[in-house]
């Protein structure tokens, strides 16, 4: 089984390319996602502790949460010590019922790949990217995005020329929805040794 490691810097088309290898019946591990079900669930005594304001109605309240790091940027770390270890445990599980299953070839969404190490384990890695006005645009449009909050999450993330170079596969979602479908499909058949399809 051929574990693709998928990532791409905010606003880059990430979720949407996760989407079109949905669409081709290839089974998507979401970090983010993940990450969302256990802020509702096993994540919420540990985040509690550490973040108590970040807690209303019994889960984790993500805006709230969001408000916490602005003040506290060095609250990201202990975060990312408590909800990092669930995340992988999550995905350990999807990994080994995609193997119990016969899957071919699987994709992990995250984020923060190379930024957190897991690049280390994936067998490819495919990086999204769109031109840097193109991506400002998009993020901006976001409700609830400023500039300063969009500062704050491109500080965090590795400067997308560095990620490309770093990528075995790129996909370019600057000409719109069909050509990144193409871009896609063109990845899959040649991790699936599809016959004709080549780089």
């Amino acid at each position: 089984m051929i574990v693709l490691g998928l990532t791409g810097s905010i606003g880059t088309g990430k979720s949407t390319t996760a989407g079109m290898f949905r669409e081709l019946g290839v089974p998507v591990h979401d970090a983010d996602a993940t990450v969302h079900t256990l802020y509702q669930g096993e994540a919420v005594g540990p985040v509690g502790a550490a973040f108590p304001a970040a807690i209303k109605g019994g889960i984790v309240d993500r805006k709230a949460l969001a408000a916490e790091l602005a003040a506290r940027p060095a609250g990201f770390s202990r975060l990312e010590a408590i909800v990092h270890p669930l995340v992988r445990q999550k995905e350990a599980d999807f990994l080994w019922r995609q193997r119990a299953a016969g899957s071919s070839l699987v994709v992990l969404d995250i984020p923060l790949l190379f930024e957190t190490g897991a690049d280390e384990r994936v067998d490819k890695v495919l990086v999204v990217t769109c031109e840097p006005e193109l991506q400002r645009q998009r993020v901006l449009a976001r409700p609830g995005m400023t500039e300063e909050k969009f500062a704050m999450l491109m500080a965090r993330q590795m400067p997308d020329a560095e990620k490309r170079q770093r990528a075995d596969f790129v996909v370019k979602s600057d000409n719109g929805l069909e050509d990144a479908r193409k871009q896609v499909k063109l990845i899959v058949d040649i991790l699936k040794g599809k016959s004709g399809a080549h780089a």
